[in-house]
């Protein structure tokens, strides 16, 4: 199997939020590492949202912004995407499905990370 590791960054993103209409928007950039012996294709996301107000999305698609990178050892792949949350704070958590190249499938779990406004925790 391939070791795959997932790290994220965040960020709010101020100018598209309306926080009179309850619209708080975020980007988070991931960078997936192959760091096994085998190369991977990553296949599908599975996405878990949840608001402050235990509001819970779920959003399960293939690949990611349209690709579906093939990670050789060594390698690895870093993209930004967004999510619209009604509360200035909530958490994000998955996994993503990949595909080694005899054809076995596995998942790399996403860590759970924080959406945070700035200043919105003391």
């Amino acid at each position: 199997m391939s070791s795959i590791r997932v790290s994220v960054e965040t960020q709010y993103v101020e100018e598209q939020s309306q926080v009179d209409h309850r619209r708080f928007v975020y980007t988070y950039t991931i960078l997936i590492e192959n760091q096994g012996d085998n190369a991977a294709q990553l296949i599908s996301r599975h996405w878990i949202i949840t608001d402050a107000n235990e509001e819970v999305q779920e959003v399960i698609g293939q690949g990611v912004v349209g690709e579906q990178p093939y990670l050789k050892p060594g390698e690895s792949y870093r993209y930004t995407s967004g999510v619209v949350l009604n509360t200035p704070t909530g958490m994000m958590r998955g996994s993503y499905t990949l595909r080694c190249d005899d054809g076995i499938e596995f998942k790399a779990d996403i860590p759970a990370f924080s959406l945070v406004v700035p200043k919105a925790l003391h």
